[in-house]
């Protein structure tokens, strides 16, 4: 193997597997190149288990469902704000003939793009919702169907990206030329490889002041982790972008017409012919890299041919171990065709990826689906929407098939449901069909059930693994100004149906209903739809944290119950320790018991794990929830006429009290990662704001023009920071906010939360008397 190759790879970013190195892994001592490595090692070895899977459930299909599937794509488009997310959208809806004119994403000529059919989502120039289509495109004389989901990008509305990329099968991350990878592009990257996501990565914002794909590449390695390879050189930059080589098949591609739909064909030009060359040769090591055959034709020195470099990066790019690199851009009409091209070439079909589901009536036993039509229907209701004809249930059809007029099964709740309706979705538009086979995306009307539920036709009893929800962290008081409280709890209700992150909870004690959410944006935008949708004026309270109670060192109690009151009365006497949760679980709480020669009665233990539950939810110091605690249970004591299961569950409730106030008890606040962009000359302005917060600034990147910075920072802390960041910043300036973990409050606030929560309990006692 030439040695200068192998160096120019580590060079460029690539690195090598012992298969080219000849070496074991433990034998590898690279420290540019080990991290990386150990992430392809267990990438490789997660999907080689899959694909053997995969060639049993194929030996289940028949021909017919081979050709289907081979001609369906469910796809993502996914990114940081503001990256062209919807822009993109509108433009592959315009070629592939979905709409016939492009608009604007803001609504300035009052149309808007199409996936953006929220008057909100217009006036903020955001989305809000993730919204389905369907389109085609003609590629080598064949018809390939796309099922495409746009998702937001603003971090408060994660549960959107989270739903749509539960039921995908690709996407396509979008990066911004200028900015590069963003916080956001992160967390999105984190979504796609919990849902095991292969994507096709689109450098937009060529044309933009500052524009560099080869950074934004750079940084896909470094900060995403996957190996990745542009597949296509720019011609020209900036206001100078013209096109796009191919560098595989070394064609030039320039877009003409008034909205670049023609993709005109052409030489590459003399001064980009070295750099096409060189990009050819760091994409083929790339690829040897990370594919066998490729590794094979790389050690043996060989020059591939056009079809084996296409057939190694769908084959690499589906076992989720390295991503293609197209760059154009939306707003300038350049380079989409191509990645369109790239989702048919490179992503894989609904028979390419392998999905699971539990057998319900077989002790929630693992099984794979087939995604045949001849197999009993299995679908998941992944997104509820409120339409003019009732609820709206997206539903993905994993195997066999959904006919209009049949019957299906909700496996939760056991109801039969007739399917009157069958449509296919157009943003806020549908097309009535009969039959959806399998891989198929499509939605209906008239079904009452729940974001996450699992259909089938009767014949089995399979359901689908949940979507990860995470907890919300911000709270608000919301009260309807009117006294028509109808519409105020229509419209709570459909939104809670709707999004599994914004809850809705009743204190009694302050008489207040109080929704919780991921961020204050996503609490305004549902108070603002309340007034629009439902005609409801609210007053909403001061933005409270969820914040969370535990305990930092070991305390025993020994706690007996007793009541008498004429006739059987209460006893329950429980010994144990409670301690904080060891390291790793301090996410969770655990209730244990370790009863010796049955001092308490079975019956009695479950009702003492009850109790437990029912103290974590309202902690002792200021009556938020408690986490990180382990409570054992290992002795006690019982009476012969006296005891029951309320008596060990108050006892356990009492025990639970008493020892958590001797533990050494904190308050945890949640602690946010913010991001903000801001132009060069605000960072000292930037700095100091972020200073008078109390946050830990952890990383600066300065660009160009721009400079980005992470710090973390108190949640308590950050109310109003977006006022202050464009007061310092002449308005130029974003950030972003996103959930890490939980830290023990400062001892001054911690005494001022506990204050505040007594002196508001005595004012409610003396309310009630």
């Amino acid at each position: 193997m030439n040695l200068a190759r192998s160096a120019g790879a580590l060079r460029t970013g690539v690195y090598l597997t012992p298969r080219i190195l000849g070496a074991s892994c433990k034998s590898i001592n690279l420290t540019h190149g080990v991290r990386l490595f150990h992430a392809n090692k267990i990438c490789r070895d997660s999907y080689e288990e899959e694909k053997a899977t995969l060639d049993e459930i194929h030996k289940l299909m028949k021909p017919q469902d081979f050709q289907v599937a081979d001609k369906i794509r469910n796809i993502g488009i996914s990114a940081h704000i503001d990256s062209g997310k919807t822009t993109f959208t509108e433009r592959v809806l315009y070629y592939t003939g979905r709409i016939k004119a492009i608009h604007e994403v803001r609504g300035r000529d009052n149309v808007g793009a199409k996936m953006d059919h929220m008057d909100l989502e217009r006036e903020k120039g955001i989305t809000i919702q993730s919204a389905a289509t369907f389109c085609s495109w003609d590629k080598d004389n064949k018809n390939y169907h796309f099922n495409l989901i746009d998702t937001p990008g603003h971090i408060d509305f994660t549960i959107e990206v989270e739903r749509a990329l539960r039921v995908l099968d690709g996407a396509v991350l979008v990066v911004c030329a200028v900015s590069g990878v963003q916080s956001q592009t992160v967390t999105v990257d984190r979504q796609m490889r919990r849902y095991n996501i292969p994507r096709i990565t689109f450098i937009n914002k060529m044309d933009r002041m500052g524009a560099n794909p080869f950074r934004a590449v750079d940084q896909i390695h470094s900060k995403l982790k996957i190996p990745a390879a542009v597949l296509q050189v720019p011609i020209g930059l900036e206001s100078d972008l013209e096109g796009v080589v191919d560098i595989i098949n070394r064609v030039a591609l320039y877009n003409k017409g008034e909205h670049g739909e023609e993709l005109v064909p052409g030489p590459v030009p003399e001064n980009l012919k070295d750099v096409v060359e060189e990009r050819r040769q760091i994409l083929v090591e790339t690829l040897a890299d990370v594919d066998d055959e490729m590794a094979e034709l790389f050690l043996e020195e060989q020059e591939p041919n056009v079809d084996q470099i296409k057939a190694a990066i769908r084959r690499a790019t589906i076992a989720r171990k390295f991503s293609p690199v197209l760059m154009g851009s939306a707003l300038a009409n350049t380079g989409i065709q191509p990645v369109l091209d790239a989702v048919v070439d490179y992503l894989p079909n609904p028979s390419q990826v392998l999905n699971t589901a539990l057998d319900v009536a077989n002790n929630e036993a693992k099984v794979n689906l087939v995604p045949s039509v001849t197999k009993p229907f299995l679908g998941l209701a992944f997104k509820l929407e409120e339409g003019q004809y009732g609820q709206l249930t997206y539903i993905r059809v994993y195997q066999g098939r959904l006919r209009k007029g049949t019957y299906i099964t909700n496996v939760k709740s056991g109801k039969k449901i007739k399917v009157s309706r069958l449509v296919r979705m157009h943003s806020n538009d549908m097309e009535d069909v009969d039959e959806v086979g399998s891989g198929e995306i499509c939605a209906t009307f008239g079904i009452d059930c729940a974001s996450g539920d699992t259909f089938c036709d009767g014949s089995v009893q399979y359901s689908m693994s949940s979507m990860y929800v995470p907890d919300a962290v911000v709270s608000l008081s919301v009260t309807p100004n009117s006294k028509d409280a109808g519409n105020f709890s229509k419209a709570l209700n459909r939104f809670q149906k709707e999004d599994p992150t914004f809850r809705v909870k009743f204190d009694p004690e302050s008489k207040q209903t109080i929704v919780s959410g991921m961020g204050e944006l996503h609490l305004e935008i549902y108070v603002e739809r309340m007034r629009r949708e439902y005609n409801v004026e609210c007053t909403t309270g001061k933005p409270q944290v969820s914040y969370r109670e535990s305990v930092t060192i070991p305390a025993e109690f020994d706690y007996t119950h007793k009541k008498q009151s004429g006739g059987a009365g209460q006893y329950g006497r429980v010994i144990g320790t409670l301690a904080p949760a060891p390291e790793g679980n301090s996410n969770s709480n655990s209730f244990e018991t370790a009863i010796v020669g049955g001092r308490i009665p079975d019956k009695y233990l479950a009702a003492c794990g009850k109790g437990f539950d029912e103290a974590c939810e309202k902690g002792p110091l200021i009556g938020h929830r408690v986490l990180g605690v382990d409570m054992l249970i290992n002795d006690g004591a019982i009476h012969a006429v006296d005891s029951n299961e309320l008596s060990f569950k108050t006892a356990t409730m009492a025990a639970f009290r008493d020892s958590f106030l001797k533990a050494q008890p904190v308050i945890l606040e949640p602690i946010m990662v913010v991001t903000v962009t801001s132009p060069n000359e605000f960072q000292g302005n930037v700095i100091g704001t972020l200073n008078k917060l109390q946050a830990m600034i952890q990383d600066t990147e300065n660009g160009q023009d721009e400079f980005t910075m992470k710090a973390e920072c108190p949640l308590s802390n950050m109310f109003g920071y977006a006022t202050s960041l464009r007061a310092s910043t002449q308005g130029k300036g974003e950030f972003t906010l996103e959930f890490s973990h939980y830290a023990p409050t400062a001892p001054n606030v911690q005494r001022d939360l506990i204050a505040e929560f007594q002196k508001r309990q005595q004012q409610q006692q003396q309310q009630k008397k």
